[in-house]
This record gives C-alpha cells, structure tokens and sequence, in this order.
C-alpha cells in the first residue's frame, strides 16, 4: 500500500466520521428543539388550566435554561466540527490530487457572500434566542405577577 492510498483511506474514514458527527448533532439539535416546543406547551397549559404560579415559573426557567443548553451545545459542535473535522480533513486534501470539502467550503462561501445561502447554526441559534426570549418574558411576568399578589395571612 503506498502512501497515496493510506491517505486516501484515512480521508475516507475522518469524512465518514464528520458526517456521523454532523447526523448526532441533528438528533441533538431535534431533542432540543421538541422538548423546548413541549415546555412551550406546558407552559401555555399551565397559563390556560390554573391559577397556580409556581408550575409557570418553574417550566419558565427550565425553559430558559433548555434554551441555554441548546445554545451551548451548538457551539460546541460547530467548534468540534470546524477544528478537529475539517481541519484535518483540510490536511488530508493537500496531500491528494482533488479538494473536494476544500471546494464545496469555498463554494459555499461565495453564495453566503451573495446572501444566497444561510448558515444553518444561525438559524439555529436564531431559534434557540426566541424561545430563550419566550420563556424569559414569560417567567418575568408570571413573576412579577407571584411577588405583587396579596399574600394571606
């Protein structure tokens, strides 16, 4: 085996390891996505079903803090995607005589230029920012709401 072929093998398993990679952060990303959407609706039946504030608060904050987590982790996996996949996968390139994630990138990057094309990850975090925001103002008045109410004696 010559040294062109052990490159070629080890491009070979780091890009199917980058894209099983990518797959995991999608299944991440959709748990935290209908668990956020669950405790939205949660939070609406509480509002809707009782006069309780507490059950309210604590969804509200659970709420801001699953947005944070998801926030969180998606940095973490673009990070991690950038550096120890494509980074390397950038290596391996150079030693071989096309650069197809070289060429995709660079492609890429001239349609976002052109505003023809998003970043998903900023749609993500776009996304992740409003429920943030939801369960904030959410939690803020429920709040208010508990600590201005006649206390009983």
């Amino acid at each position: 085996m010559d040294d062109k072929e052990l490159i070629l093998g080890q491009y070979q398993a780091y890009s199917l390891a980058k894209e099983k990679y990518i797959d995991r952060h999608f299944q991440t990303n959709r748990f935290y996505m209908v668990l956020s959407f669950v405790l939205l609706f949660v939070c609406y039946l509480f509002i809707a079903l009782t006069p309780a504030y507490v059950p309210i608060l604590v969804t509200g904050a659970f709420g801001m803090v699953v947005s944070v987590l998801w926030w969180l982790n998606i940095d973490s996996y673009q990070f991690w995607i950038k550096i120890k996949y494509s980074k390397v996968l950038e290596y391996l390139e150079t030693k071989l005589p096309e650069r197809p994630f070289n060429r995709e990138f660079e492609e890429f990057k001239e349609a976002k230029k052109q505003k023809k094309a998003m970043v998903f990850a900023d749609f993500q975090k776009s996304l992740t920012a409003l429920l943030f925001i939801a369960f904030l103002l959410t939690f803020a008045y429920y709040l208010i709401q508990f600590l201005s109410a006649p206390k009983g004696i």
